[in-house]
């Protein structure tokens, strides 16, 4: 559902990082980008409004007044919506693949 949100909000570069054994803080994380902070905040209430209406849970957001990298914690899934240059800077997805297999394409991806 997360993956299929972000699609449609037209999300960029969105990968999905298997968690486990790595953390226990959650099962997967998905990083994507968005073009601008207004894109970045309406993809994350989009997103926290959809994990509401379908799990019947609140997800905790964080960072949403400036969106430049707003984290949502949706219990098994971690998501980080972040502006392409704050997401260059910070570079989640080097420090958390362990120098394992790199992080999951989505279908933005394959092809």
């Amino acid at each position: 559902m997360i993956l299929a949100s972000l699609d449609a909000d037209q999300a960029e570069e969105t990968v999905s990082i298997p968690l486990a054994g790595k953390s226990s803080i959650a099962d997967f994380m998905v990083i994507a980008s968005g073009r601008s902070t207004r894109q970045v905040a309406s993809m994350a209430q989009k997103l926290a409004e959809k994990i509401k209406a379908e799990f019947g849970y609140r997800a905790r957001v964080e960072g949403l007044a400036t969106a430049d990298w707003v984290l949502i914690d949706a219990g098994d899934v971690i998501v980080h919506l972040f502006r392409p240059e704050v997401r260059s800077f910070y570079n989640l997805e080097r420090m958390w693949a362990f120098g394992d297999a790199p992080p999951l394409p989505t279908s933005d991806q394959a092809a």
